[in-house]
């Protein structure tokens, strides 16, 4: 039985997106034929990130990852394939940089685990929680926010969901739904 696609939730994080590595994070996703059906630029409030990382809040990290994560605009992502989540997560590299290989994102790019520059869902479940609510992504083609990869319709968790997305000029380069807030 052929493998049913799948969604995934990628965020570059602040330090990511101030050294510019959103256009090669795109390429490597888009070269291994994967397809990019939302992204949002974004600074994250309080809430929605104590939200997003609510399993890690009796963590002693926990007021530094938010400080850091609240430090800069986030750019989220939603990616769509054949097994995307898993793929995702190889490609992303080892949460401690350190431990990650040359060639993936966090290897190439990453020396601080405080900072590892990107996150991805770690399984087909976190991903459906985190892309209706993780970060309030919509679709550029509709007001919805977008549902998990098979889902019929939107979770309601998120009770406002972001609008506003606008086509851009098709590049090659850049993908044409793309919007900045």
């Amino acid at each position: 039985m052929a493998e049913q696609k799948e969604r995934t939730f990628i965020a570059i994080k602040p330090d990511g997106v101030q050294r510019g590595i959103i256009g090669e994070v795109i390429k490597r996703f888009e070269t291994k034929g994967f397809k990019l059906v939302a992204m949002k630029m974004q600074h994250a409030s309080e809430d929605l990130l104590t939200q997003h990382y609510l399993d890690l809040k009796d963590r002693p990290f926990f007021p530094t990852l938010m400080k850091y994560m609240s430090s800069g605009p986030v750019v989220a992502m939603v990616w769509e394939g054949k097994g995307v989540v898993k793929t995702g997560r190889v490609m992303l590299g080892e949460t401690n940089p350190a431990d990650s290989k040359p060639g993936t994102i966090r290897g190439d790019f990453c020396i601080d685990v405080s900072k590892n520059i990107i996150h991805g869902s770690d399984s087909v479940e976190s991903a459906n929680k985190e892309i209706p609510c993780g970060l309030k992504m919509t679709s550029w083609s509709t007001t919805r926010a977008v549902p998990p990869a098979g889902s019929t319709e939107h979770s309601g968790c998120c009770s406002s969901p972001w609008t506003g997305w606008r086509p851009v000029k098709h590049s090659p380069q850049i993908p044409s739904f793309l919007s900045i807030a």
